[in-house]
């Protein structure tokens, strides 16, 4: 019964964003919003609605383990396992307003988050102030779209060409009920979500916080899955990668956001565990983006295939730590004695290298 409850959780999830972003594009294209605002802002929101709708959901059921791991963990996920997958399908070429701008952003929404956390606690305060960036940067943006070039804004254009041409949610009413429809199924599919996770953690024996980390992040990370690859398949660079870096942004400064200000007085309290290893995690792949972004100026399949493994490793050590395994401090050993030196001699050697120019 759990297990049907935490696939009809993540259905309704996928359903609810889905719905959710198909409405309010509509309407904001049909208030004249260009497409490349939109795909800037309510595609890259609403690919993170369900982080937030379980997220919020846990606070509210006094779950702050799961709503915490589940941004972390997802922000993980997004990178080492989704451009990874992408890149392994197709080489990711980068937009340097990615490299300048994005990365550099979601690297800073990492740092604060750390900052944040080091007293134990998110409080009210701290969610205010993540949401209030959150509306800043959604406001920059809109402004700055207005300088972007054709290019950026035909590809965003024909991303959303097929979803603008159909006939039946033409109506504002419709459009209006989408939204609406759209935002229950998340609630309801958070709500399942959270039910069953609770109920793994307890039959497996570990952690609500492990759970978040691992199964409700990958869960909750779908839709940017399916955005991310298929956008590879078709090409659609800004979008492959953008989708990631924006939904990262987004699940720090959105996610903890409200789910701080839900948490009201009592705030959000930050795990241990989180703060000695996991938000480093966290800050670490965001850091690994600079030089692999720079190579080139794409992913590279050998770079995507590493990313994969990464957070297999990543996930590896999650589930030993949990069981608290005899092999856990021979795999620690091997993985910071050994291959992390490697992977950073390797990311300093390729940023040396000359680079070159993407056709």
């Amino acid at each position: 019964m759990q297990f049907l409850m935490f696939a009809g959780g993540l259905l309704a999830l996928i359903a609810g964003a889905n719905l959710l972003v198909r409405g309010a594009s509509k309407l904001a294209l049909s208030f004249g919003i260009s497409p490349l605002v939109v795909g800037l802002t309510v595609v890259a929101f609403g690919t993170s609605a369900p982080e937030m709708a379980v997220s919020v959901g846990a606070v509210l059921d006094g779950r702050v383990d799961i709503a915490i791991g589940n941004v972390v963990g997802s922000n993980i996920f997004n990178v080492l396992f989704i451009l990874g997958a992408s890149a392994l399908i197709a080489p990711l070429v980068v937009n340097i307003q990615l490299i300048r701008q994005e990365v550099p952003i979601m690297i800073g929404a990492s740092l604060l988050l750390l900052l944040l956390g080091l007293d134990g606690r998110i409080t009210w305060l701290d969610g205010a102030v993540l949401l209030g960036l959150l509306l800043f940067y959604t406001a920059f943006l809109v402004v700055q779209s207005r300088r972007e070039t054709q290019a950026a804004k035909d590809e965003y254009t024909d991303a959303l060409a097929p979803a603008a041409q159909a006939t039946w949610d033409r109506s504002p009413l419709v459009q209006v009920g989408l939204v609406l429809a759209g935002l229950g199924a998340l609630v309801l599919g958070s709500q399942w979500l959270v039910e069953a996770a609770v109920t793994f953690a307890k039959a497996l024996g570990v952690s609500d916080l492990v759970i978040g980390l691992t199964i409700v992040a990958a869960g909750t990370s779908l839709p940017e899955v399916a955005t991310s690859i298929t956008a590879a398949i078709k090409g659609e660079r800004d979008i492959a990668v953008g989708n990631v870096v924006g939904s990262n942004t987004f699940n720090i400064l959105g996610c903890l956001g409200l789910s701080g200000l839900v948490a009201g007085g009592t705030g959000l309290t930050v795990a241990p565990s989180l703060l000695a290893f996991d938000i480093w995690v966290m800050l670490a792949v965001a850091l690994a983006c600079v030089p692999v972004f720079l190579t080139g100026r794409e992913i590279a399949r050998w770079e995507g295939a590493v990313f994969v493994l990464y957070y297999v490793a990543y996930v590896a050590y999650l589930i030993l730590a949990a069981q608290q395994h005899d092999a856990l401090r021979s795999y620690t050993l091997a993985m910071t004695g050994f291959v992390l030196p490697l992977t950073v001699i390797t990311l300093v050697a390729v940023l040396l290298r000359p680079r070159k120019t993407p056709a």
